[in-house]
């Protein structure tokens, strides 16, 4: 099952990816997915946007744990990089780099992820605070090539303007 955006958002998919159907691409927690072809050994790098309503006393941090923790229910290893916490008082946000061990066709193999956890008020109804949670995930040797498209597609990410 597909999940949904707990508020309205807008962004643009830098050059070369594409949106699939969640369900399409094995991601159906996923509210959204892109894919930047072509796979190599069997996995094209991602990104995936889902994201929850959370009360404004629950940290970041939990909420980044939480997801850490989801990986490990289900990869052979998972280990926590650097995080870092960005934006601002009125607009916080937090990354952290994972990188964990799965199967991919019945091989072993490692993938990366770089996780962005930002905070965000719903436009039309001020009172709700979302958290999205934009994760890249590629193997380690696709990530130089597409972190800086990530970046650029985490810059345009915006509250959707009520008309």
């Amino acid at each position: 099952m597909v999940a949904t955006i707990p508020v309205p958002i807008q962004f643009s998919l830098p050059e070369g990816w594409r949106s699939v159907p969640p369900d399409q691409a094995g991601a159906p927690g996923a509210a959204f997915v892109a894919l930047h072809p072509p796979a190599s050994q069997g996995f094209t790098a991602n990104i995936t946007i889902s994201g929850e309503l959370h009360a404004d006393d629950v940290p970041l941090t939990q909420i980044a744990d939480d997801a850490v923790d989801r990986l490990r229910a289900g990869a052979r290893e998972v280990q926590l990089g650097r995080r870092s916490e960005v934006g601002s008082p009125a607009s916080p946000g937090l990354t952290q780099a994972v990188r964990l061990s799965v199967l991919i066709n019945g091989a072993p193999a490692e993938i990366v992820q770089f996780q962005v956890f930002l905070a965000m008020r719903d436009t039309r109804d001020p009172r709700r605070r979302a958290v999205l949670h934009v994760v890249l995930s590629s193997l380690p040797e696709q990530f130089a090539g597409v972190i800086d498209d990530f970046q650029k597609f985490i810059e345009t990410i915006r509250p959707e303007v009520q008309q």
